[in-house]
């Protein structure tokens, strides 16, 4: 019940600040877009669409509300509550992946897509994937000039590499880890034991790492976690 009544919270916090507003608009975007190009367009297009925005809003907006639960001292009273630290990393994760999933959902219905559970598996585990880095990010900065500044590099390197193999595949670039992404949110399943594999490992790495940075932060609030 803790844990449901703090993902709960979360998502009332993303609704009180816009982010399901700002992600209605979006859509409504992306879909008049979506309806301009010809159908055999349609599939890299939104596969395009999904991996550089919902799925990665995470990476995005994640220091905006750290530093949101900072200046309210939500943190603070996070720290010294019976909240775990993985409780508070898998509500942030949880909570922005309704987000993208909703949305790469309608998107994938309007675009025709071939393989829509497996492309909202992806999306799930990207989202989560790229909120776990943005929560890393989050924990050591102090500003969202300094949060912009440190996950530029993140972005260009995690976004450009699977943009190029998703009009470009090739051998080299299918070893980067989030190649594996965009080829299950194109709806291919030929290798999907092994890019879902590949996902999880990610996933379950960059955890452990939210988990210790967090931990960290925690400590410097006065709290003490679990």
């Amino acid at each position: 019940m803790r844990f449901i009544k703090l993902l709960l919270g979360d998502i009332r916090f993303q609704m009180k600040y816009g982010f399901y507003l700002l992600y209605l608009t979006f859509s409504a975007v992306y879909i008049m877009l979506l309806l301009v190009f010809p159908e055999t367009w349609r599939e890299k297009v939104v596969s395009l669409m999904i991996y550089s925005d919902p799925a990665a809003l995470g990476l995005f907006f994640m220091g905006a509300i750290v530093l949101l639960e900072k200046s309210e001292r939500v943190l603070n009273a996070l720290a010294v509550s019976p909240v775990t630290t993985i409780e508070y990393i898998l509500s942030k994760v949880l909570s922005l992946a309704a987000i993208s999933t909703l949305v790469s959902l309608v998107l994938a219905v309007v675009a025709g897509s071939n393989n829509v559970p497996m492309l909202l598996l992806s999306v799930a585990l990207t989202s989560g994937i790229f909120t776990l880095l943005g929560l890393i990010v989050a924990t050591k900065i102090n500003s969202l000039n300094g949060y912009l500044m440190a996950t530029v590099p993140l972005e260009i390197l995690c976004v450009v590499p699977p943009l190029i193999y998703l009009f470009c595949p090739t051998k080299l670039l299918r070893f980067f880890p989030l190649c594996s992404s965009m080829v299950l949110i194109t709806g291919s399943v030929h290798s999907a034991g092994y890019d879902i594999a590949i996902l999880g490992l990610v996933f379950a790495l960059l955890l452990v790492l939210a988990y210790s940075s967090t931990e960290k932060m925690w400590k410097r609030l006065g709290g003490v976690t679990l």
